[in-house]
């Protein structure tokens, strides 16, 4: 897919925004193509993918509801919908008790179906504030990229640290609330 889109004219740096705006992909796929495959600077890798993940953010924030009604009205639509929305207060247990501190942690964490994506839907199930909402998930986004930054560059030394900084921030987020 990635040689198609190249071959296509489209330039390097926007390919990597496009994965990171990607539902589930995010900036844990963008990175790791950005830069083992394009070889860019981490740098400039990092801002890219933070770009491009934190894109569709407001739109789902602020419009999630006009959304979900509009892809309701199909049959396949609803089924998705309402198997995202159940995965999603599934997953809220977390931001429900402990906030923009657990929205933080929740978008933190690199894996599948806890990123920028799903962190808004839960905001929005939530009723968060815009602003407390979008700011805790712009957190866990530059948390989120951190970790996959220092496994794309330094490997398992790379997964030990960000391990020991995501715990760090874990203690003191649970130490504050």
């Amino acid at each position: 897919m990635i040689e198609e889109l190249i071959s296509w004219g489209i330039a390097k740096e926007l390919i990597v925004i496009i994965i990171s705006a990607l539902p589930i992909i995010e900036l844990r796929g963008a990175l790791p193509v950005a830069i083992n495959v394009f070889h860019m600077p981490w740098y400039w890798a990092f801002c890219l993918a933070v770009i491009g993940n934190m894109l569709p953010v407001p739109i789902l924030l602020l419009f999630f509801e006009s959304l979900t009604r509009i892809i309701s009205k199909v049959e396949i639509g609803r089924k998705f919908v309402n198997w995202v929305l159940q995965r999603t207060r599934r997953h809220g247990k977390l931001i429900e008790k402990y906030e923009r501190i657990g929205l933080i942690l929740f978008v933190a964490i690199p894996l599948p179906f806890t990123g920028a994506w799903t962190g808004s839907i839960a905001a929005f199930l939530l009723g968060m504030r815009f602003s407390y909402a979008f700011l805790s998930i712009l957190c866990g986004v530059i948390i989120a990229g951190v970790i996959v930054t220092c496994l794309c560059l330094l490997g398992w030394l790379g997964a030990v640290i960000a391990g020991i900084g995501l715990s760090a921030i874990a203690i003191f987020g649970w130490w504050r609330v």
